[in-house]
C-alpha cells in the first residue's frame, strides 16, 4: 500500500513538473538602441501548455497585462493581439502562446548609456476543462542602450525603428501567429465541436438525455395523467391514438424549440445562461404553479374546459380534445425544464458551443426523445390492452392525481417564498383563492344545460376575474424582492449555510481557494429550491445522517451553493466546469482533479469518491 502510494505521489509531481516546463515567459526590447525622443516596444511571450488557456478581459485586464518601469521612458498601454477564441467581447482565449506589447518612448532628457528595464507580467492560466490555477507573474529585465542625442532634428513624433501603436498591434499580431500557426492554436473544444463523430454522439446523448426527462422527479408526476388521457382516447376511437400523441408531441417540440431560440438570442446578445435559468424568474415560478394549480383542480372535477355552447355529444368528437393534448405537451415541456439528466448534464456544455442550426438541433431532438415514449404508444396502441378498460377507477385515480399536482403547486410556493418575501406568497395564495373561484365558476355556469348566452356571461366573467386579479395582485414591487440575509461567520471563519445540516457552510470560490491552499478536501453542493433533482439528492443521500458521517470520517469540508436566484458567480463556476445547471456535485482532493457526479448520485457513488481521498488528508 505505501509503494502504491508513493508511486501515486511520483507521478502527480512528474505531472506537474512537466506542466511547469511547458509554461515559460520572455521578455524582448526591440530595438535595442534609442535616442531620446524615439520609441520602441517591450514583448513578453508566454509559452502555454497543452490542456491550458489563457483568458483576458478587454474592458478589466485585471490578471493579465504587461508592465514595465525606468525614469527615463514613458510607457503606453498593452496592446493585446486578438483572441484565438473570442467567447464574448469580455473573454478572449489564447491557446499555446500570446505576445503582449508594451510601447514605449524615450525622454527627451534621458541620459546616455545603458539601463536595464525591469518588466512584469502577470498572468492566469486555466486548465481546459474549467479550473484555474492563482495568479502569477514572470519577472524580468531587458537591456536598452540610449544613444547620445543626435540634434534638435530629431523628435519625439519622428518614427525611427518602432512602429506606430496601430502597426505595433498588427505585428504582434502577425508575430504571435507565426509563433502559434492556426490549426494547432485552434481550441479543443473547437475541434471537438467541428468534429462528426462527436456532434453525433452528443446529439444521440440529447434524444437519450430527453427520454430520460420523462423519469425526473420533475415530470414523473405528471406522466400517469397524460397516460390516462391516452387511455381515454384509445377505448373511445382507436384511430384517434396516434394524432393525438402526434399533437402531443408537437407541443413538446414548439416549446423546446423556443427555448433553443432563447438560449440562440441570449447568446447573439453576449449573455451567457445556465439550464433552468427561467426558474430563478419570480413571474415564470407564479405562472406555471398557477396553471399547475388550475389543472389540478380540472382533474378533482372543478371544471371542464369547453366552448360555451358545445353540448355533451359533440365534446367527444369535438377538436378541444387535440388542443387538450398540444397543451399537454406544452405543460409537460414546463415541468420538464427545471430537471437534466445523466446524458443532458454532459451534453449540454457541448451543445452551447455549437452553431445556431446544430443547438436548435439538439433541442429539437431532446423534446424528440421526451416526447418517444408516446410516439411508440401511438405507433404500437396495442400495448394500451395490458391496462384495464376505464372504469371508476379511472375516477378515483384522476382524482389523486390531482392531490399531487396540489402538492407541486405547495413545493412551487416554497421556492416563490424563496425567491420573495412573505408579503408576496401571500398575494400568490390570494390569487390561488381568486383563480379557484373563478374556475369553480366557469364549470358551475358553462355546462350544457344552461342557455348559450349563460355560458358566454360566466365564460367572459371567469375570464376578467383570472386576468383582473392577477393584474392586482401579481406585480412584483421593489418591496416583494427581499435583500439576502447576511449570516455571520462562525468559529472556523466560515459562513453556515442555511437551509442545510450543521456542518454546511457557505460557498465562494474565495473559500474554497483557501482550503485548497490548506490542502483540505471540499465536496461542493450547488443547487436551488426550484430543482427537483437537487432536493431529491440533498434529501436522499447529501442530507443524510449516514452520509455526513462519511463526510466526518473522511476530513472533507463541506461548501454549499444556493442558485435559486440568479448568481453570476456560480453560473461561472458551474461553465468553467463544463456544466450548464444545477445540481452541481463535486469532489475536490488536492493535488487531483475534480470529480464531478452526474445529476442524481447515490450514497455509494459518493462513498467510492471519498475513498479516493488518501489518508491522512
Amino acid at each position: 500500500m505505501q509503494t502504491k502510494r508513493l508511486l501515486f505521489t511520483a507521478l502527480i509531481l512528474l505531472f506537474l513538473s512537466t506542466l511547469l516546463m511547458g509554461q515559460s515567459v520572455k521578455f524582448a526590447i526591440s530595438p535595442a538602441k534609442l535616442q531620446p525622443g524615439e520609441k520602441g516596444s517591450i514583448t513578453a511571450t508566454l509559452s502555454i501548455p497543452d490542456g491550458k488557456h489563457q483568458s483576458h478581459d478587454p474592458t478589466d485586464p485585471a490578471y493579465f497585462y504587461l508592465e514595465a518601469s525606468h525614469p527615463s521612458l514613458s510607457f503606453g498601454k498593452t496592446i493585446f493581439p486578438k483572441g484565438y477564441k473570442v467567447v464574448s467581447p469580455t473573454q478572449w482565449d489564447y491557446y499555446k502562446s500570446v505576445k503582449l506589447t508594451l510601447p514605449f518612448t524615450v525622454k527627451k532628457n534621458a541620459p546616455a548609456g545603458k539601463i536595464n528595464i525591469d518588466a512584469t507580467l502577470a498572468y492566469n492560466l486555466c486548465f481546459d476543462d474549467g479550473m484555474c490555477e492563482p495568479p502569477d507573474e514572470a519577472v524580468g529585465k531587458v537591456a536598452l542602450e540610449i544613444l547620445a542625442a543626435a540634434g534638435a532634428e530629431q523628435s519625439e513624433e519622428t518614427p525611427t525603428a518602432a512602429p506606430e501603436a496601430e502597426e505595433t498591434e498588427a505585428l504582434a499580431v502577425t508575430e504571435t501567429e507565426e509563433t502559434a500557426p492556426h490549426d494547432e492554436a485552434e481550441p479543443p473544444e473547437e475541434k471537438e465541436a467541428n468534429s462528426l463523430g462527436n456532434i453525433f454522439k452528443y446529439m444521440l446523448f440529447a434524444l437519450l438525455g430527453g427520454l430520460i426527462l420523462n423519469i425526473t422527479p420533475c415530470v414523473l408526476p405528471i406522466l400517469p395523467i397524460r397516460v390516462m388521457a391516452i387511455i381515454n382516447q384509445a377505448h373511445e376511437d382507436r384511430g384517434k391514438v396516434l394524432l393525438h400523441t402526434l399533437i402531443y408531441s408537437l407541443g413538446v417540440l414548439i416549446s423546446f424549440a423556443i427555448l433553443a431560440g432563447i438560449f440562440i438570442g441570449l447568446r447573439s446578445a453576449g449573455e451567457q445562461q445556465g439550464w433552468g435559468f427561467q426558474n430563478q424568474n419570480p413571474m415564470f415560478n407564479v405562472i406555471l404553479l398557477s396553471i399547475v394549480f388550475a389543472f389540478a383542480l380540472s382533474l378533482l372535477g372543478v371544471f371542464v374546459l369547453t366552448a360555451p355552447g358545445m353540448n355533451t355529444a359533440s365534446k367527444a368528437t369535438s377538436k378541444s380534445g387535440y388542443s387538450g393534448s398540444f397543451f399537454g405537451g406544452i405543460f409537460a415541456f414546463l415541468m420538464a425544464i427545471s430537471c437534466t439528466g445523466p446524458f443532458l448534464g454532459a451534453a449540454l456544455p457541448f451543445a452551447f458551443k455549437l452553431s445556431s442550426p446544430l443547438l436548435m438541433l439538439f433541442f429539437l431532438l431532446i423534446g424528440l426523445g421526451f416526447a418517444l415514449p408516446f410516439i411508440l404508444i401511438g405507433i404500437f396502441p396495442s400495448a394500451l390492452k395490458l391496462i384495464p378498460k376505464p372504469g371508476e377507477w379511472m375516477n378515483i385515480f384522476k382524482e389523486v392525481m390531482g392531490f399531487v399536482l396540489l402538492y407541486l403547486v405547495y413545493t412551487m410556493l416554497k421556492t416563490t417564498l424563496a425567491l420573495t418575501s412573505g408579503a408576496y406568497l401571500l398575494n400568490v395564495l390570494f390569487y390561488l383563492l381568486v383563480l379557484g373561484f373563478a374556475l369553480w365558476m366557469y364549470g358551475r355556469f358553462v355546462r350544457a344545460e344552461n342557455s348559450t348566452a349563460v355560458q358566454w356571461i360566466f365564460s367572459i366573467l371567469a375570464l376578467i376575474i383570472i386576468v383582473g386579479g392577477g393584474m392586482m395582485l401579481l406585480p412584483i414591487k421593489a418591496e416583494h424582492l427581499e435583500a439576502e440575509v447576511v449570516m455571520q461567520a462562525d468559529a472556523s471563519g466560515m459562513i453556515p449555510a442555511p437551509h442545510a445540516p450543521e456542518g454546511w457552510y457557505v460557498f465562494s470560490p474565495e473559500v474554497h481557494e483557501k482550503l485548497m491552499a490548506e490542502n483540505k478536501p471540499v465536496f461542493l453542493d450547488i443547487g436551488a429550491d426550484w430543482c427537483k433533482n437537487c432536493m431529491t439528492n440533498e434529501k436522499t443521500v447529501l442530507f443524510t445522517d449516514n452520509m455526513m458521517q462519511d463526510f466526518k470520517a473522511a476530513g472533507v469540508t463541506l461548501l454549499r451553493g444556493d442558485f435559486t436566484r440568479s448568481d453570476p458567480v456560480l453560473l461561472k463556476w458551474i461553465q468553467d466546469h463544463d456544466r450548464m445547471g444545477v445540481p452541481f456535485n463535486a469532489l475536490y482532493i488536492p493535488g487531483q482533479e475534480p470529480i464531478l457526479f452526474p445529476e442524481l448520485i447515490s450514497h455509494k457513488m459518493v462513498k467510492e469518491a471519498l475513498d479516493k481521498i488518501p489518508k491522512g488528508e
